[in-house]
């Protein structure tokens, strides 16, 4: 990249966020902070009203922006390609909001930039599962993004799959998370005096409430996923797997704990994190003799008693 391409490339990044600091420009443009200083000053120096200094961090003074920019080809394809993922993971709400951003985005693209756009729009493609009435998309995304980023407490009536009952309860967010195919609100409940792992898709009814709560008592969501990770409540499940069934298992694998995987001469040992032993072990019976389990030795155990179970059963 030529300085004037990166001088324009930190201009537009200064204008992304309330305040940049001057390693955070050197870690994305690969250059050193003396670089950094003096590309801030060669903006500075073009009129461009940069305040703060080294050490502080930088921001671009309030009502100055920057002309129409301009994508090239390569970004506006990124952003359709992004448009069509979001309207297969995210609901209605967000959908709707990324269809506009696109517009917006096109209006500024040059002819022949369009002219890709559209063709491209028509060749790419994302085929959505068939998802029961009962777990369908919520519309309520759009709604949390908005009661995160303003500490906002929120009231929603939540139908637990365990019970088959529907409760009240008053969240305070900490992060949304999408694992297993479902998005899921991470939230203080104040019901259950604890933290709770809400799915999107069972929340019945949603009200932003007008008070606002202290985010600074609670863990941020990395930091709450990491103590998640690492309790006691998941267990570590080492397996061997014949070669010939792995590339069946494609996504499925990440819906119970999939963590990593090493390749030997005759199979693929797989390592997951579970917090269902039962769960996990019933999935297995589906890859009967294709299977062995190195850890834990609870779980050989627990195949046994599903296969006698099994013979039985059918015998």
């Amino acid at each position: 990249m030529n300085r004037i391409d990166r001088l324009h490339a930190i201009l537009t990044h200064l204008q992304s966020k309330k305040r940049v600091t001057a390693q955070e420009i050197a870690d994305r443009f690969e250059i050193s902070l003396r670089t950094v200083y003096r590309d801030v000053k060669a903006l500075d120096e073009s009129g461009v009203p940069v305040i703060g200094e080294a050490g502080t961090g930088y921001t671009i003074m309030e009502g100055y922006r920057l002309p129409p920019v301009m994508f090239t080809q390569e970004e506006a394809a990124s952003l359709l390609l992004g448009g069509k993922l979001a309207a297969h993971m995210t609901d209605e709400s967000v959908k709707k909001h990324f269809e506009t951003a696109l517009f917006k985005i096109k209006a500024v693209l040059r002819t022949t930039d369009k002219e890709q756009m559209d063709i491209l729009a028509d060749h790419i493609e994302i085929i959505r599962s068939r998802i029961p009435d009962e777990e369908a998309p919520s519309q309520h995304l759009t709604a949390l993004q908005k009661a995160i980023a303003d500490k906002r407490s929120i009231f929603i009536l939540y139908h637990s799959n365990y019970n088959e009952q529907v409760s009240e309860r008053v969240i305070e967010p900490i992060g949304l998370c999408h694992y297993s195919g479902n998005w899921h609100l991470i939230g203080w409940c104040r019901l259950r005096n604890g933290y709770r792992d809400f799915r999107v898709s069972r929340i019945r009814r949603l009200q932003l409430k007008d008070e606002q709560y202290d985010l600074s008592v609670h863990p941020s969501l990395q930091e709450y996923l990491k103590q998640m990770m690492s309790s006691h409540e998941l267990q570590e499940v080492v397996l061997r797997f014949d070669k010939d069934v792995v590339k069946y298992m494609r996504e499925q694998k990440y819906y119970y704990g999939f963590v990593r995987e090493e390749e030997e001469a005759d199979f693929i040992r797989m390592h997951f994190l579970t917090g269902s032993m039962s769960g996990f072990g019933r999935w297995l019976l589906m890859y009967t003799n294709a299977v062995r389990v190195e850890s834990p030795a609870g779980l050989v155990t627990l195949l046994q008693q599903y296969a006698a179970e099994l013979h039985n059963h059918h015998g």
